[in-house]
């Protein structure tokens, strides 16, 4: 595995931005900018032995600066925090004091997705980014630092490993917003068979803010603990963007879902020490000039957010994502790449 580190020559808040590269010996590389910790490639080798990018996002980095898309910001590739996804009205407490943080999806109107992050030095062939969140940042307490590794293994996993510290109890439930499409022609998801080996998911609201009860599958559009074809019951319009409860003990380690597509013959399989994979097929995506000039819309990929449950920080009975001095929040979650013929 090899790493390399080039300017882009923006700067942004007075800190340089550079794309980072990871390559591995089967050919697969990563390129990875420390705006955001954007992962901007992941490139491997299809069955056709033809080299294929399977995320979706810009050609360079000005793509991801346009007013155009930060209008629309879809959070392409990006790490996103403080707090994944939603919180209720953008309301919680701690130890009996109330918080009150602008409703915005995913940590806030500039959440870490928006960061210039520090690069750390590291011995093996990796890439660690930090940022630091001053305390009262997007409405949340305590200073936080964060700490995001990239790995990627000659067995085509990309490994993202993080790890948070704080001075003052906060919320923090982090994640990434890698957009995938295994498709060569980058075609619609809907016929990708997916797996999820969840036997229940989270209702939610009519603003899509889990309200703590657990729905079964079984009977359901959300039944994936068999593999079958996303877009087999689906309603087309909405897709998914559903919060499902991994089958696994809490904190162990293990899978939440597979994708494959047919055509490419690429096998996505994600692992993952957290409780909630969130499955999204892009219902909200609509950006043009995409790589090679095209044009992004719904069900043009997928993303499996590996986290704790949006809202959990007012959901009693679930796990606890209030971050405490002396603590460290650590998860760990990979993207493994596999070829079927």
């Amino acid at each position: 595995m090899k790493e390399s580190q080039i300017s882009t020559g923006k700067h942004i808040d007075g800190k340089e931005i550079f794309a980072l590269t990871l390559k591995n010996t089967k050919g697969s590389v990563v390129k990875i900018y420390n705006y955001g910790g954007i992962i901007s490639e992941f490139t491997v080798i299809n069955a056709k032995g033809e080299s294929q990018d399977i995320v979706l996002g810009f050609d360079d980095l000005d793509g991801y600066l346009t007013e155009e898309y930060l209008a629309a910001y879809p959070y392409l590739g990006a790490v996103v925090g403080r707090f994944a996804n939603r919180i209720k009205d953008g309301r919680y407490e701690i130890d009996g004091k109330a918080y009150q943080m602008d409703k915005s999806l995913h940590g806030g109107i500039k959440g870490f997705d928006r960061k210039v992050w520090d690069i750390l030095p590291t011995i093996d062939p990796s890439v660690t980014l930090q940022y630091v969140s001053p305390a009262g940042e997007e409405g949340f307490p305590g200073n936080l630092t964060v700490q995001l590794t990239y790995k990627l293994s000659d067995d085509n996993e990309l490994i993202l490993d993080y790890r948070a510290f704080t001075d003052a109890p906060t919320p923090v439930n982090l994640t990434h917003h890698t957009y995938f499409n295994l498709d060569p022609d980058k075609g619609s998801v809907a016929g990708n068979i997916h797996r999820i080996p969840a036997s229940n998911y989270l209702k939610q609201d009519a603003d899509y803010v889990p309200t703590g009860e657990l729905v079964p599958v079984a009977g359901t559009m959300h039944d994936f603990l068999a593999p079958r074809a996303i877009g087999a019951n689906w309603n087309e319009d909405e897709g998914y963007d559903q919060s499902f409860v991994l089958d696994k003990p809490y904190g162990e380690f293990g899978m939440a879902s597979e994708t494959f597509d047919a055509r490419s013959g690429l096998l996505l399989s994600v692992y993952t020490t957290e409780p909630i994979a969130h499955f999204y097929t892009a219902k909200h995506l609509r950006v043009n000039g995409g790589k090679g000039g095209r044009n992004y819309g719904p069900a043009d990929a997928l993303c499996v957010e590996t986290q704790h449950a949006p809202n959990s920080v007012n959901l009693r009975d679930f796990p606890d994502t209030i971050l405490r001095p002396g603590q460290e929040y650590h998860q760990t979650t990979v993207f493994q790449v596999t070829v079927r013929k």
